[in-house]
């Protein structure tokens, strides 16, 4: 696990082995989920290594926890994508 400050607080950046202990999933089933758009995409740290931040896969799985459907799940995954380039001022028109 990496550790970065995001705007207020402290932000943990897990690779791969971090998120497939947080969500009990292999990776396979980790890109299959993020093919679906149901785990956010990793963010790259390097060359050739990506992280997720922590804050998007508690997330996550605190709607699972709390019954949220396939659709609310996607619909979260894509709000939290979102955020992620709006907060790195992805807005390319200006």
């Amino acid at each position: 696990m990496m550790q970065t400050n995001y705007q207020s607080g402290t932000v943990l950046l897990l690779r791969i082995n971090d998120v497939m202990s947080r969500t009990g999933l292999p990776r396979s089933s980790v890109y299959e989920k993020i093919k679906n758009k149901e785990i956010t995409p990793p963010v790259a740290i390097g060359l050739r290594k990506v992280a997720w931040p922590s804050y998007e896969i508690d997330e996550i799985n605190r709607a699972l926890i709390s019954g949220a459907n396939n659709i609310q799940i996607k619909a979260l995954v894509t709000r939290l994508t979102s955020d992620r380039e709006q907060s790195l001022g992805g807005d390319d028109n200006e």
